[in-house]
């Protein structure tokens, strides 16, 4: 009776033994197998939003306007101080995202009326697709028209977007939505996240927000968030364009001169396009107390655009508010839904923008305000917490880098590199050392003309073409603002030669020449042979209304 005891209990303890055995296995191999899956990518790309309006960049406006969730980015993973844009336009530089390519590679060059962007052509929509990712675009892409390939969820604004009441468009058509635009998109990527969270493939999300898009409409729980809030001026906001900066006192894009009254300031008595009578009452509760308050003051001069100052900054940055809120939103789901440990989120812009610097507001210089985007990666796996990094990077490389991540090939004839082995901590020995840009979009209403060059971390070479042919030179370390333009000085004679030489080198890398400058050149003239509101600012209003309506008539 003993031996028989004995030997059950033997057997019974083997046994429990190897059934715990066993489970640890199957729980290392199911831990194994989760580590190596590969990490959903949430892509977050508002439009015009300045890296001086994130606090985590620092500088005269963090402590007047912080924004929590942006930072939490940061805070969680890389800062990137130093990422360039190749186009500083909102619809180039969302094709340069797309294809990884310059914008005379894609073919998108401008935004000038009625340009589309080519969806035949390849996208790393469709790339992440076919190797295995479930893929989807939302919000605004700005592309003259609706992805055919590369996207399993599509729903995008039409063109511009509006912020309130905003249209939709989905493969089932055009609709419209009552309420706010960037409340509405993140409900909507939340949504989307949601649906596909339990598939076995990862997932990719291009978020694209409106805001804080001209005309900076703030949603309804950021209305007068920053009423009686004094914004902080730049050092340069009356810039005299002297330093010998001829081409940047051709611009129009002025805060005093080019800003509307009614539009941008919104000081009117005029109902806002398309609010319902609720939104509309909201908003009259806001504005109308401060138009009845500026009627009053009869400001002139500076004192006028001190204030078209203040106006601006407190519109934009609720706007951005907002876009923040919505930001911590899709962190705040990302972690109930236990898959933030395997989701690369990123937060960029299409471009930076002129936050009164230099006078300006809008984007397009090579100058550093509208060169330079915000770029911060949060990924716990990767990406140690709290890194600031000072390579150059650029939205070249964001392609690459999605591609990279989703473990699959690179195409030979994408133009940037990925960003990964950065994140990982190990910037390869041979990254860019100089960065290629180049702007088209000339003639346009901000006048800024055409313009190419390169940028160091310590120098800035520039060239105006088309009407003129004007070269810059900015020593970046003794003139960060680049307030003068020092080529053609002795003493920076060698630079000079270097830099020109480097920048034949990067134009003939990227393919880029002036036989090509004078073929978009002559696009652009045919373009407004056959359609003068390519031209719109020079119209007079009636007309330009209706050849507006003939368009539409035959866009049907």
């Amino acid at each position: 009776m003993k031996y028989f005891l004995y030997v059950f209990l033997t057997l019974f303890i083997f046994t429990s033994c190897g059934d715990k055995a066993e489970k640890k296995a199957e729980e290392n191999q199911e831990a194994q197998e989760e580590s190596q899956k590969r990490p959903n990518i949430v892509f977050i790309i508002s439009d015009d939003h300045a890296y001086q309006a994130i606090s985590a960049y620092g500088g005269r406006l963090a402590k007047v306007a912080p924004t929590p969730n942006i930072d939490r980015i940061a805070d969680e993973g890389m800062l990137f101080d130093n990422a360039l844009v190749t186009n500083s336009i909102c619809g180039p530089s969302r094709a340069t995202i797309l294809t990884g390519k310059y914008s005379h590679k894609n073919g998108f060059v401008d935004n000038t009326f009625g340009t589309q962007f080519n969806f035949s052509q390849q996208t790393f929509g469709e790339l992440l697709q076919q190797a295995g990712y479930k893929t989807g675009v939302l919000g605004k892409l700005h592309l003259g028209g609706t992805p055919t390939k590369g996207f399993d969820y599509i729903d995008i604004l039409p063109g511009q977007g509006s912020y309130y009441n905003p249209l939709f468009v989905n493969e089932e058509g055009q609709y419209q939505l009552e309420g706010y635009a960037t409340d509405i998109i993140t409900d909507k990527a939340i949504k989307w996240m949601d649906s596909v969270k339990d598939d076995e493939e990862p997932f990719m999300l291009f978020l694209g927000h409106k805001s804080p898009h001209r005309p900076w409409q703030p949603g309804p729980e950021e209305l007068g968030m920053y009423e009686g809030v004094e914004i902080p001026e730049p050092e340069t906001l009356f810039d005299d364009y002297s330093g010998n900066r001829d081409v940047a006192a051709l611009n129009y894009m002025s805060i005093s001169e080019a800003m509307k009254m009614e539009q941008d300031i919104k000081i009117t008595d005029k109902p806002q396009a398309g609010f319902n009578k609720a939104q509309q009452k909201m908003w009259d509760s806001v504005y109308g107390p401060i138009n009845e308050k500026f009627k009053n003051a009869n400001l002139k001069g500076d004192d006028l655009t001190r204030y078209k100052y203040q106006r601006y900054m407190r519109d934009y940055l609720a706007s951005v508010a907002g876009v923040d809120k919505g930001v911590g939103h899709v962190l705040d789901y990302l972690k109930e839904a236990g898959l933030d440990e395997n989701t690369i989120v990123i937060y960029t812009s299409d471009q930076g923008f002129y936050l009164g610097e230099h006078g300006w507001f809008d984007k397009r210089w090579m100058y550093k305000e509208s060169l330079k985007t915000p770029l911060l990666v949060k990924w716990p796996e990767k990406v140690k917490a709290g890194v600031e990094n000072k390579d150059l990077v650029s939205n070249l490389d964001f392609a690459e880098t999605f591609l990279d991540i989703a473990q699959t090939d690179i195409p030979e004839d994408m133009q940037g590199r990925s960003i990964l082995p950065i994140l990982e901590g190990n910037t390869p020995s041979d990254w860019r050392e100089a960065h290629y840009y180049h702007y088209y979009e000339h003639p346009s209403e901000h006048a800024v003309r055409r313009h190419y060059g390169i940028t160091t971390d310590t120098y800035k070479l520039i060239h105006f073409y088309y009407d003129m042919d004007v070269w810059e030179l900015y020593d970046l370390k003794k003139d960060p603002s680049e307030m003068n333009n020092i080529y053609g000085k002795p003493e920076y004679a060698k630079v000079q030669e270097r830099l020109h030489k480097k920048l034949g080198e990067l134009r003939v890398k990227y393919e880029d020449n002036d036989s090509l400058n004078q073929k978009y050149i002559e696009e652009y003239k045919e373009k407004v042979k056959k359609n003068p509101l390519v031209e719109y600012w020079k119209l007079p209003p009636e007309e330009m209304q209706r050849l507006y309506k003939e368009y539409l008539e035959n866009q049907k």
